[in-house]
């Protein structure tokens, strides 16, 4: 927009309206609802914030919703303790994992929780009264191969039902999970206060 059209009013307001016009036009053409598998990736930090505020979007709705957390062990935080004791009677929250895994230091544990994790995931997802389920982390699990990416791919493609909103979180999300997701976004790190120093902090990071 140049300065001459800014200060002007009527070229401004004419200007804007030609962009509803186009935009009305592209929203008219978007009529399709279907349930989206949406993966939040990359390193940047927001990745669980943003599949939360999803959940927190349909709980408004009154949208039945689940959480299943593959990594995150026994630690409080505020989205759980949030739904636990304000709505669990719109959203379940299943934490099955016991940490990072260089925290626990045992594979064969960490397989056999995430294998769980991913049990406990099929059975909320093949319920069609739940409209949203959240595989919190669940890229670390497929990451390491506690989990066989193409069998969460089969199933995401064939036992999910069509209104049912699945979001998978987690670093390195695999090419094969990116190419069946409806929305995939990537979380980019430009800075972060852990390199200077600062640790984690309520209502930050957790």
């Amino acid at each position: 927009m140049t300065d001459e059209t800014r200060n002007d009013p009527e070229r401004h307001a004419q200007k804007m309206a030609k962009k509803k016009a186009a935009r009305d036009k592209i929203m008219a053409t978007k009529t399709e609802e279907k349930g989206l598998i949406i993966v939040h990736t990359g390193k940047g930090k927001g990745k669980s914030s943003a599949a939360f505020g999803m959940i927190f979007r349909a709980i408004a709705h009154g949208m039945p919703s689940a959480v299943v957390q593959f990594i995150k062990g026994g630690m409080t935080t505020g989205e759980r303790e949030l739904i636990e004791t304000r709505f669990s009677d719109l959203c379940q929250f299943h934490t099955m994992g016991e940490g990072f895994t260089w925290e626990t230091q045992d594979k064969t544990r960490d397989i056999e929780m995430a294998q769980a994790a991913w049990e406990k995931s099929k059975e909320l997802i093949r319920n069609p009264e739940i409209r949203m389920v959240l595989l919190d982390e669940i890229n670390i699990a497929l990451r390491y191969d506690y989990l066989d990416v193409a069998e969460v791919v089969q199933f995401l493609k064939t036992e999910k039902p069509e209104m049912t909103h699945v979001i998978l979180t987690g670093r390195n999300a695999k090419d094969e999970l990116i190419e069946v997701a409806d929305l995939v976004t990537e979380m980019e790190l430009i800075k972060h206060p852990f390199r200077a120093g600062v640790k984690a902090q309520a209502g930050v990071e957790f």
